[in-house]
């Protein structure tokens, strides 16, 4: 499912027009993306957990020559399911 399906389904399941729906997900994707930056969770109960994971720094390999490369230490976004979003998956 992509970003667009995404809003038909959301429209459809809430009567809110095709336009809002879109406003609602990008909104949505905002308040999630700010308080990642911020270094803060977010947790949704029942759905799961947003949070940023630190990456210490690394020596890396470049597959096509072989070189030792270093790899710098960065944050990056992880997102772990729930329980109840784990069993209605199953």
């Amino acid at each position: 499912m992509n970003k667009g399906e995404l809003i038909d389904k959301l429209a459809a399941k809430t009567g809110l027009a095709k336009s809002k729906a879109g406003e609602v997900i990008d909104a949505l994707f905002d308040v999630i993306t700010t308080s990642l930056k911020k270094g803060d969770e977010v947790n949704l109960t029942g759905f799961g957990k947003f949070e940023v994971q630190k990456r210490k720094a690394r020596e890396g390999r470049n597959p096509q020559t072989g070189q030792s490369i270093k790899i710098p230490a960065r944050k990056v976004p992880r997102f772990k399911a729930g329980k109840s979003l784990k069993d209605a998956v199953k």
